[in-house]
C-alpha cells in the first residue's frame, strides 16, 4: 500500500510540474502596460484559428520547458489572433478589425495591427524592444531548437550588432544552443 501511495504522489508531482510549465501569455495592451512599470522586451505569437503550423507551435514549441522558462524570464509574452477582434492601443493609435465577420468559418479579415506589423504569414513571432518598438518578425513554424537562437539573440541584444548577412551567418554558425 505504501508503494502505491508513493507512486501516486510521484506521478502527481510530475503531472503538476508539467502542467505548471506554461508561457504566461497576456494581451498586447497588458504587455504595454506592464512595460510602463517594468521595461522588458515583448515576444508576440501572431496566429490564426485555422492555421495548422500555429497549432503545432503551441503544442510542440510553446510547451517545451526550456522555451517556457526562457520566454517567461526574458519577455512579456503576447498571444495575438491576427484575425480576431481585440482592440490594441499601440503608439497613439487604436487598432481594430472592422471587417471581421463573426459568422465566417475559416479565414477572416486581417486585424489592422497585424497589417501594420506587415505580417504576411502564420505563425509569425514578433519581437519588440523595451520601448515597444518592433525589432523583428520571425515567420513560420520553429522547433524549440530553431527558435532558441532568435530568443537569445533578442534577449541578449545581439541583434544590434548583426547588421549584415555575413554577421548573421557567422552568428548562426557560432551559436551553441542548449534547448
Amino acid at each position: 500500500m505504501k508503494k502505491i501511495y508513493l507512486t501516486f504522489v510521484l506521478l502527481l508531482g510530475v503531472a503538476i510540474s508539467n502542467y505548471a510549465q506554461e508561457i504566461e501569455w497576456m494581451t498586447m495592451n497588458e504587455a504595454l502596460e506592464a512595460q510602463e512599470e517594468n521595461p522588458k522586451k515583448i515576444f508576440m505569437d501572431v496566429y490564426t484559428s485555422w492555421c495548422g503550423p500555429c497549432k503545432l507551435l503551441d503544442k510542440n514549441t510553446f510547451q517545451n520547458k526550456d522555451v517556457v522558462n526562457f520566454v517567461n524570464e526574458n519577455f512579456y509574452a503576447v498571444k495575438f489572433n491576427a484575425e480576431g477582434t481585440e482592440e490594441v492601443d499601440y503608439q497613439d493609435f487604436t487598432y481594430t478589425n472592422p471587417n471581421h465577420d463573426p459568422n465566417r468559418k475559416g479565414r477572416n479579415s486581417q486585424h489592422l495591427f497585424a497589417h501594420a506589423l506587415k505580417i504576411s504569414g502564420y505563425p509569425s513571432m514578433v519581437f519588440f524592444d523595451e520601448e515597444s518598438n518592433v525589432i523583428a518578425p520571425v515567420t513560420g513554424y520553429h522547433t524549440p531548437k530553431d527558435l532558441e537562437i532568435y530568443l537569445k539573440m533578442i534577449a541578449n541584444n545581439d541583434y544590434k550588432k548583426l547588421t549584415t548577412n555575413e554577421a548573421w551567418n557567422k552568428y548562426k554558425q557560432n551559436f551553441e544552443g542548449t534547448f
